[in-house]
Protein backbone atom coordinates (compact mmCIF):
# COMPACT_ATOMS: atom_id res chain seq x y z
CA UNK A 1 0.00 0.00 0.00
CA UNK A 2 1.43 3.49 -0.95
CA UNK A 3 0.10 6.79 0.13
CA UNK A 4 1.54 9.59 2.22
CA UNK A 5 0.82 11.02 6.06
CA UNK A 6 -1.23 14.21 4.93
CA UNK A 7 -3.71 12.08 2.79
CA UNK A 8 -7.13 11.36 5.09
CA UNK A 9 -8.06 8.50 2.46
CA UNK A 10 -4.52 6.63 3.18
CA UNK A 11 -4.93 6.64 6.67
CA UNK A 12 -8.25 5.55 6.60
CA UNK A 13 -7.41 2.27 4.34
CA UNK A 14 -4.26 1.80 6.94
CA UNK A 15 -5.79 1.96 9.46
CA UNK A 16 -8.65 -0.83 7.56
CA UNK A 17 -5.46 -2.80 7.03
CA UNK A 18 -4.57 -2.85 10.47
CA UNK A 19 -7.71 -3.59 12.39
CA UNK A 20 -8.68 -5.90 10.28
CA UNK A 21 -5.20 -8.23 10.39
CA UNK A 22 -4.30 -8.18 6.62
CA UNK A 23 -0.56 -8.21 6.13
CA UNK A 24 1.03 -5.35 4.20
CA UNK A 25 3.82 -3.63 2.99
CA UNK A 26 3.48 0.81 3.80
CA UNK A 27 5.15 2.76 0.99
CA UNK A 28 5.49 6.65 1.31
CA UNK A 29 4.29 7.48 -2.08
CA UNK A 30 6.79 8.95 -5.04
CA UNK A 31 9.74 8.23 -2.61
CA UNK A 32 12.38 6.41 -3.24
CA UNK A 33 11.23 3.35 -1.77
CA UNK A 34 7.60 3.30 -4.11
CA UNK A 35 8.65 0.63 -6.11
CA UNK A 36 4.85 -0.02 -7.17
CA UNK A 37 3.01 -0.16 -10.75
CA UNK A 38 1.11 3.04 -11.59
CA UNK A 39 -2.47 3.62 -10.35
CA UNK A 40 -5.62 3.65 -12.88
CA UNK A 41 -5.69 7.38 -12.02
CA UNK A 42 -2.80 9.58 -9.59
CA UNK A 43 -4.36 9.26 -6.65
CA UNK A 44 -3.80 8.00 -3.36
CA UNK A 45 -4.05 5.51 -1.51
CA UNK A 46 -3.04 2.71 -3.63
CA UNK A 47 -3.39 -0.84 -3.01
CA UNK A 48 -1.28 -3.40 -5.26
CA UNK A 49 -2.35 -6.91 -4.72
CA UNK A 50 1.15 -8.99 -5.33
CA UNK A 51 1.02 -11.92 -8.06
CA UNK A 52 1.01 -15.67 -7.48
CA UNK A 53 4.62 -15.46 -7.91
CA UNK A 54 4.92 -12.63 -5.42
CA UNK A 55 5.76 -9.81 -8.05
CA UNK A 56 3.25 -6.21 -8.14
CA UNK A 57 -0.23 -6.97 -9.62
CA UNK A 58 -3.18 -4.89 -9.95
CA UNK A 59 -2.55 -1.72 -8.78
CA UNK A 60 -6.37 -0.29 -7.25
CA UNK A 61 -7.55 3.28 -6.01
CA UNK A 62 -10.50 4.77 -4.32
CA UNK A 63 -10.67 3.59 -0.58
CA UNK A 64 -14.60 2.74 -0.58
CA UNK A 65 -14.30 0.42 -3.07
CA UNK A 66 -10.89 -0.89 -1.79
CA UNK A 67 -13.00 -1.53 1.36
CA UNK A 68 -15.86 -3.48 -0.33
CA UNK A 69 -12.92 -5.65 -2.25
CA UNK A 70 -10.91 -6.35 0.53
CA UNK A 71 -14.51 -7.59 2.44
CA UNK A 72 -15.02 -9.91 -0.39
CA UNK A 73 -11.04 -11.15 0.03
CA UNK A 74 -11.12 -11.47 3.88
CA UNK A 75 -13.58 -12.68 6.12
CA UNK A 76 -11.88 -11.88 9.39
CA UNK A 77 -12.96 -8.32 11.64
CA UNK A 78 -15.30 -7.67 8.93
CA UNK A 79 -15.69 -3.48 8.98
CA UNK A 80 -19.54 -4.36 7.38
CA UNK A 81 -22.76 -5.27 9.50
CA UNK A 82 -24.17 -8.08 8.85
CA UNK A 83 -27.20 -6.89 8.69
CA UNK A 84 -27.77 -5.46 5.72
CA UNK A 85 -30.29 -2.43 7.07
CA UNK A 86 -27.26 -1.76 9.85
CA UNK A 87 -24.31 -2.47 6.84
CA UNK A 88 -26.51 0.54 4.95
CA UNK A 89 -26.43 3.09 7.38
CA UNK A 90 -22.89 2.50 7.81
CA UNK A 91 -22.19 2.83 3.99
CA UNK A 92 -23.99 5.88 4.37
CA UNK A 93 -21.94 7.74 7.11
CA UNK A 94 -18.71 6.57 5.13
CA UNK A 95 -19.60 8.44 2.46
CA UNK A 96 -20.71 11.56 4.57
CA UNK A 97 -16.62 11.17 5.72
CA UNK A 98 -15.75 10.67 2.42
CA UNK A 99 -17.70 13.89 0.83
CA UNK A 100 -18.96 15.83 3.03
CA UNK A 101 -16.09 15.77 5.84
CA UNK A 102 -13.81 16.42 3.48
CA UNK A 103 -14.95 19.70 2.56
CA UNK A 104 -13.75 20.84 6.04
CA UNK A 105 -10.12 19.17 6.06
CA UNK A 106 -9.50 21.05 2.73
CA UNK A 107 -10.82 24.47 3.61
CA UNK A 108 -9.16 24.74 7.20
CA UNK A 109 -5.68 23.74 5.58
CA UNK A 110 -5.82 26.06 2.56
CA UNK A 111 -7.83 28.45 4.14
CA UNK A 112 -5.99 30.33 7.01
CA UNK A 113 -1.82 31.04 7.15
CA UNK A 114 -1.24 28.91 9.64
CA UNK A 115 -2.46 25.99 8.24
CA UNK A 116 -1.40 26.66 5.05
CA UNK A 117 2.39 27.11 6.05
CA UNK A 118 2.40 24.22 7.35
CA UNK A 119 1.35 22.19 4.68
CA UNK A 120 3.31 23.60 2.34
CA UNK A 121 6.68 22.72 3.96
CA UNK A 122 5.34 19.37 5.37
CA UNK A 123 3.79 17.88 2.45
CA UNK A 124 6.81 17.68 0.35
CA UNK A 125 9.04 16.52 2.77
CA UNK A 126 7.06 13.44 3.62
CA UNK A 127 8.57 11.20 0.72
CA UNK A 128 11.94 12.98 0.50
CA UNK A 129 13.81 14.07 3.25
CA UNK A 130 16.89 15.30 1.22
CA UNK A 131 14.80 17.88 -0.43
CA UNK A 132 17.40 21.24 -0.55
CA UNK A 133 16.02 24.69 0.35
CA UNK A 134 15.21 25.82 -3.39
CA UNK A 135 13.57 22.34 -4.17
CA UNK A 136 12.10 22.86 -0.85
CA UNK A 137 10.75 26.45 -1.76
CA UNK A 138 9.32 25.17 -5.45
CA UNK A 139 7.14 22.60 -3.84
CA UNK A 140 6.14 24.86 -0.95
CA UNK A 141 4.71 27.76 -3.55
CA UNK A 142 3.74 24.64 -6.34
CA UNK A 143 1.49 23.15 -3.97
CA UNK A 144 0.29 26.27 -2.31
CA UNK A 145 -0.65 28.10 -5.24
CA UNK A 146 -2.87 24.88 -6.83
CA UNK A 147 -4.34 23.90 -3.55
CA UNK A 148 -5.44 27.21 -3.05
CA UNK A 149 -7.12 27.84 -6.06
CA UNK A 150 -8.83 25.11 -5.93
CA UNK A 151 -10.80 25.71 -3.22
CA UNK A 152 -13.66 26.89 -4.61
CA UNK A 153 -14.06 23.63 -6.64
CA UNK A 154 -14.81 22.00 -3.13
CA UNK A 155 -16.96 24.23 -1.75
CA UNK A 156 -14.42 26.06 0.46
CA UNK A 157 -15.33 29.81 -0.28
CA UNK A 158 -15.76 33.23 1.99
CA UNK A 159 -20.27 32.55 1.71
CA UNK A 160 -19.58 28.97 2.80
CA UNK A 161 -17.14 29.41 5.48
CA UNK A 162 -19.85 29.05 8.13
CA UNK A 163 -21.81 26.46 6.83
CA UNK A 164 -18.58 24.42 6.66
CA UNK A 165 -16.69 25.26 9.92
CA UNK A 166 -19.62 25.25 12.22
CA UNK A 167 -20.65 21.50 10.49
CA UNK A 168 -17.25 20.11 11.51
CA UNK A 169 -17.95 21.52 15.04
CA UNK A 170 -21.02 19.76 15.61
CA UNK A 171 -19.37 16.51 14.47
CA UNK A 172 -17.13 17.24 16.97
CA UNK A 173 -19.57 17.24 19.83
CA UNK A 174 -21.90 14.10 18.51
CA UNK A 175 -18.72 12.34 18.61
CA UNK A 176 -17.75 13.15 22.38
CA UNK A 177 -21.45 12.41 23.00
CA UNK A 178 -20.65 9.52 21.57
CA UNK A 179 -18.20 8.46 23.58
CA UNK A 180 -20.18 8.87 26.40
CA UNK A 181 -22.06 5.59 26.02
CA UNK A 182 -20.16 3.45 23.18
CA UNK A 183 -16.62 3.67 21.45
CA UNK A 184 -17.90 3.41 18.15
CA UNK A 185 -20.90 4.77 15.88
CA UNK A 186 -22.57 1.01 15.70
CA UNK A 187 -21.26 -0.31 18.80
CA UNK A 188 -17.60 -1.78 20.40
CA UNK A 189 -16.40 -2.40 17.02
CA UNK A 190 -15.63 -0.05 14.26
CA UNK A 191 -17.27 -0.18 10.83
CA UNK A 192 -16.92 1.39 7.61
CA UNK A 193 -18.31 5.10 8.89
CA UNK A 194 -16.19 5.06 11.86
CA UNK A 195 -12.68 4.62 9.62
CA UNK A 196 -14.72 7.48 6.70
CA UNK A 197 -14.50 9.95 9.53
CA UNK A 198 -11.17 8.82 11.09
CA UNK A 199 -9.29 9.60 7.80
CA UNK A 200 -10.98 13.29 7.80
CA UNK A 201 -10.14 13.94 11.77
CA UNK A 202 -6.53 12.02 11.75
CA UNK A 203 -6.07 15.91 9.62
CA UNK A 204 -8.61 18.19 10.98
CA UNK A 205 -8.07 17.12 14.92
CA UNK A 206 -4.37 15.85 14.65
CA UNK A 207 -2.61 17.46 11.67
CA UNK A 208 -3.53 20.85 10.67
CA UNK A 209 -3.11 23.46 13.53
CA UNK A 210 -6.52 25.51 13.12
CA UNK A 211 -9.01 22.85 13.05
CA UNK A 212 -6.79 21.10 15.94
CA UNK A 213 -7.02 23.56 18.02
CA UNK A 214 -10.99 23.72 17.97
CA UNK A 215 -10.65 19.89 18.89
CA UNK A 216 -8.65 20.32 21.49
CA UNK A 217 -10.79 22.54 23.51
CA UNK A 218 -14.39 21.13 22.35
CA UNK A 219 -13.57 17.47 21.99
CA UNK A 220 -10.44 16.10 23.27
CA UNK A 221 -12.15 12.67 23.54
CA UNK A 222 -12.41 12.69 19.39
CA UNK A 223 -8.59 13.72 19.31
CA UNK A 224 -8.14 10.61 21.72
CA UNK A 225 -9.98 8.44 19.51
CA UNK A 226 -7.67 9.28 16.39
CA UNK A 227 -4.87 8.11 18.17
CA UNK A 228 -6.82 4.60 19.23
CA UNK A 229 -8.39 4.22 15.78
CA UNK A 230 -5.12 4.47 14.00
CA UNK A 231 -3.82 0.92 14.87
CA UNK A 232 -6.59 -1.16 15.92
CA UNK A 233 -4.87 -4.48 15.65
CA UNK A 234 -5.12 -4.91 19.41
CA UNK A 235 -9.07 -4.80 19.68
CA UNK A 236 -10.10 -8.11 20.48
CA UNK A 237 -13.16 -8.74 18.06
CA UNK A 238 -15.21 -12.35 18.16
CA UNK A 239 -16.74 -13.20 14.66
CA UNK A 240 -20.10 -11.00 14.16
CA UNK A 241 -20.00 -9.60 17.89
CA UNK A 242 -20.04 -6.16 18.90
CA UNK A 243 -22.31 -4.66 16.65
CA UNK A 244 -25.71 -3.34 18.21
CA UNK A 245 -28.61 -4.05 16.85
CA UNK A 246 -30.91 -1.87 14.42
CA UNK A 247 -33.22 -0.95 17.12
CA UNK A 248 -30.14 0.14 19.99
CA UNK A 249 -28.50 2.15 17.26
CA UNK A 250 -26.65 4.85 19.92
CA UNK A 251 -28.63 8.46 19.99
CA UNK A 252 -25.31 10.06 19.22
CA UNK A 253 -25.40 8.15 15.83
CA UNK A 254 -28.86 9.14 15.25
CA UNK A 255 -28.13 12.05 15.79
CA UNK A 256 -24.92 12.18 13.19
CA UNK A 257 -28.07 10.90 10.52
CA UNK A 258 -29.53 14.59 11.11
CA UNK A 259 -26.39 16.30 10.25
CA UNK A 260 -26.27 14.08 7.34
CA UNK A 261 -29.78 14.94 6.54
CA UNK A 262 -29.50 18.48 6.86
CA UNK A 263 -25.54 19.00 5.22
CA UNK A 264 -24.33 16.23 2.86
CA UNK A 265 -27.78 15.36 1.56
CA UNK A 266 -29.20 18.63 -0.01
CA UNK A 267 -25.77 19.00 -1.48
CA UNK A 268 -25.42 15.58 -2.85
CA UNK A 269 -29.22 16.00 -4.51
CA UNK A 270 -28.49 19.45 -5.64
CA UNK A 271 -25.44 18.28 -7.03
CA UNK A 272 -26.78 15.23 -8.92
CA UNK A 273 -29.52 17.61 -10.50
CA UNK A 274 -27.27 20.15 -11.54
CA UNK A 275 -24.83 17.61 -13.02
CA UNK A 276 -28.14 16.10 -14.70
CA UNK A 277 -29.08 20.12 -15.82
CA UNK A 278 -25.96 21.11 -17.29
CA UNK A 279 -25.71 24.08 -14.75
CA UNK A 280 -22.20 25.19 -13.83
CA UNK A 281 -23.26 25.91 -9.95
CA UNK A 282 -24.62 23.92 -7.07
CA UNK A 283 -27.40 25.88 -5.46
CA UNK A 284 -28.79 24.29 -2.01
CA UNK A 285 -30.05 25.84 1.03
CA UNK A 286 -27.78 24.22 4.46
CA UNK A 287 -28.37 24.95 8.00
CA UNK A 288 -30.37 27.89 6.83
CA UNK A 289 -28.04 29.18 4.68
CA UNK A 290 -27.59 29.15 0.98
CA UNK A 291 -24.28 26.23 -0.25
CA UNK A 292 -23.09 26.81 -3.42
CA UNK A 293 -20.29 25.49 -5.25
CA UNK A 294 -19.10 24.14 -8.88
CA UNK A 295 -21.11 20.41 -9.59
CA UNK A 296 -18.17 17.56 -9.00
CA UNK A 297 -19.10 14.34 -10.85
CA UNK A 298 -17.49 11.65 -8.93
CA UNK A 299 -19.69 13.06 -5.98
CA UNK A 300 -22.59 12.24 -8.39
CA UNK A 301 -21.17 8.84 -8.89
CA UNK A 302 -21.09 8.18 -4.80
CA UNK A 303 -24.97 9.47 -4.80
CA UNK A 304 -25.76 7.00 -7.95
CA UNK A 305 -24.12 4.15 -6.05
CA UNK A 306 -25.91 4.88 -2.86
CA UNK A 307 -29.36 4.44 -4.57
CA UNK A 308 -28.29 1.18 -6.25
CA UNK A 309 -27.27 0.06 -2.58
CA UNK A 310 -30.62 1.00 -1.40
CA UNK A 311 -32.88 -0.42 -4.58
CA UNK A 312 -30.96 -3.42 -4.10
CA UNK A 313 -32.12 -3.89 -0.25
CA UNK A 314 -34.80 -6.63 0.65
CA UNK A 315 -38.56 -5.07 1.69
CA UNK A 316 -38.09 -6.02 5.19
CA UNK A 317 -34.33 -4.02 5.46
CA UNK A 318 -35.23 -0.93 3.16
CA UNK A 319 -38.35 -0.76 5.61
CA UNK A 320 -36.21 -0.51 8.53
CA UNK A 321 -34.04 1.87 6.97
CA UNK A 322 -36.85 3.73 5.64
CA UNK A 323 -37.69 4.40 9.53
CA UNK A 324 -34.74 4.75 10.67
CA UNK A 325 -34.10 7.76 8.20
CA UNK A 326 -37.21 9.48 9.05
CA UNK A 327 -37.25 13.37 9.98
CA UNK A 328 -33.50 13.35 9.56
CA UNK A 329 -33.49 14.56 6.26
CA UNK A 330 -31.54 11.93 4.84
CA UNK A 331 -34.95 10.66 2.50
CA UNK A 332 -34.52 13.08 0.21
CA UNK A 333 -31.11 11.01 -0.95
CA UNK A 334 -33.52 8.33 -1.97
CA UNK A 335 -37.03 10.22 -2.66
CA UNK A 336 -38.57 8.73 -5.90
CA UNK A 337 -39.98 11.92 -6.93
CA UNK A 338 -36.61 13.55 -6.96
CA UNK A 339 -34.96 10.59 -8.98
CA UNK A 340 -37.70 10.84 -11.96
CA UNK A 341 -36.97 14.66 -11.75
CA UNK A 342 -33.34 13.85 -12.28
CA UNK A 343 -34.04 11.17 -14.94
Amino acid sequence: MAGQYGSPYTLKMRAVLRYRHIPFRWILRDSKWDDLPAAPVPIIPVIVYPNSDGSHGEATVDSSPQITRLENEYSNRSVIPADPALAFIDGLIEDFGDEWVTKAMYHYRWTYDADIDKAGHLLPVSRDLQMNSDQLQKSYDFITSRQISRRALVGSTEENTPIIESSYERLLDILTQLFSSHDFLLGDRPGRGDFGIYGQLTQLAKWDPTPMAVAATRAPKVISWVDRVDDLSWLPVEGEEGWVSFDAVPDATARLLCEIGQTYAPFMVANAQALVSGADEVVCGVEGGTYRQAPFKYQGKCLQWLRDDYASLESEARGKVDVMLEGTGCEVLFDSDILNEEN
